[in-house]
């Protein structure tokens, strides 16, 4: 069999340089665009703070760290998020299943296991992590049976569960603040001592590195098997120095934050020493953020590797078709459904860990930024299209905008509000404009 790469033809030198870089490399125009928009805000928020404040403070190694965990809860809901999407439904209840399971754990290992088996003991957080997920899954479950089998709406389902959830964590406290939790299970959701530091940080990037080469090396493999159009030489060691430079620049940010004095000084106390001059300690990657990675990479391989994902792209772009053709499409939707409470219970256990406690505030609208990150993101609320890789960029988006508003003075959260849903018009409508130039 031989092997043929993309040739120029009279048709490539009739486009544009950049028309014909995209189709050697296969990069999507969207995710290009979505990238260019999120260098711009970090850009235009570090000039505005610089040039107008005297303090270019959003690039810094500080803000990125702290960006990079707040969008990790965000940005794990947001991938279950796009399969709703794909699949023409929508989740209004994300947010207040992240308060209800967050509630409960909270109540489990503050109040109830201890009476068993002890304040600290180290299954506590094991059980707790367990049970959030578990219980996220099965209110999923629930509320995707409630549409598939009774045909309720999703909207109606998930908006009756968005108020039902709320009131629910609301009574199982009595409307109380649950604090502290357990030690172990507060470094979930980040921190310095929530961080695996520069050496961890480096081991992660040289595996993520090998795993990009390996991608791109089986890629071409595979392509060649089949039979398909192989890229150019050129192409392929562009993609793989592109995925090997953005996580060595990624890993050098997180390793140019180094521990506050006051942590430090913590630290070295429980050490009986003083603090040693010019000493310092990096975060390194926060354990919010290696999740995220985790949860995009199982959740792209669900996606495009697997005859769940293929079914559920199936659904989305015609779910009678797919219902002829012999897909179960109501177990598929109670299982969609399931996933995506699954993680809601595992961003609960983030929001919760983050804070030290868990109150009837957490979880408050991320369904709004939820929604908001899987469309900015590329998720047509049409069905049938979406990609994890632009949810989370889409959540970057969108908590880049937030954070970037605190630090320039626009604290007040009315203002995020208005910026929030001006930013999901404008995606849903762009959106529209490109379904309609691809047609």
């Amino acid at each position: 069999m031989t092997e043929t790469t993309h040739q120029p033809q009279a048709q490539d030198k009739a486009e544009g340089a950049i028309a014909r870089f995209l189709r050697a490399t296969e990069l999507d125009p969207r995710l290009i665009g979505m990238v260019g928009a999120l260098l711009l805000i970090w850009v235009g928020f570090h000039l505005y703070g610089a040039l107008v404040l005297g303090d270019g403070s959003f690039l810094t190694p500080r803000n990125l760290w702290n960006l990079s965990v707040q969008t990790a809860s965000i940005g794990i809901m947001a991938t279950g998020m796009v399969l709703v999407i794909i699949t023409r439904n929508i989740d209004l209840s994300v947010g207040s299943i992240v308060g209800v399971t967050g509630m409960y754990m909270g109540l489990l290992q503050v109040e109830w296991l201890p009476q068993y088996v002890g304040l600290g003991h180290p299954m506590i957080w094991i059980v707790t992590v367990a049970f959030g997920i578990i219980m996220g899954a099965l209110i999923g479950a629930l509320q995707g049976g409630m549409i598939a089998y009774l045909s309720i709406p999703s909207f109606i389902v998930t908006l009756g569960g968005l108020l039902v959830w709320r009131g629910v964590a609301f009574l199982a406290s009595s409307g109380r603040t649950i604090s502290p939790v357990d030690s172990t299970f507060a470094l979930i959701g980040g921190g310095p001592y929530g961080s695996i530091g520069a050496t961890g940080s480096w081991i992660i990037a040289a595996i993520a590195s090998a795993g990009v080469i390996w991608l791109v090396l089986n890629g071409r493999k595979n392509r060649r098997l089949h039979g398909f159009p192989l890229r150019p030489v050129w192409a392929e060691w562009f993609m793989g120095l592109l995925g090997c430079s953005i996580i060595v620049i990624a890993t050098l940010i997180v390793n140019s934050y180094p521990w506050p004095k006051g942590i430090l000084k913590d630290y070295y106390a429980t050490l009986g020493q003083d603090v040693p001059e010019g000493v310092f300690i990096a975060h390194g990657y926060a354990y919010p953020v290696i999740l995220l990675a985790v949860v995009a990479i199982l959740m792209t391989i669900l996606m495009t590797r697997t005859r769940f994902g293929r079914y559920v792209f199936a659904i989305g772009g015609n779910p009678e078709a797919a219902a002829l053709s012999g897909i179960n499409t109501r177990a598929m939707t109670v299982k969609i459904f399931a996933l995506m409470g699954g993680l809601a219970g595992l961003a609960g256990v983030i929001a919760s860990a983050r804070l030290n406690s868990a109150t009837n505030a957490l979880g408050d609208l991320d369904e709004l930024y939820v929604i908001a990150s899987a469309v900015v993101g590329g998720t047509s609320l049409a069905g049938g299209v979406g990609t994890i890789y632009g949810a989370i960029i889409g959540a970057l988006v969108l908590v880049s905008l937030q954070t970037g508003m605190v630090l320039i003075g626009f604290g007040d959260g009315s203002y995020r509000k208005i910026v929030i849903g001006a930013a999901l018009v404008l995606a849903v409508y762009l959106d529209i404009i490109y379904r309609k130039r691809i047609k």
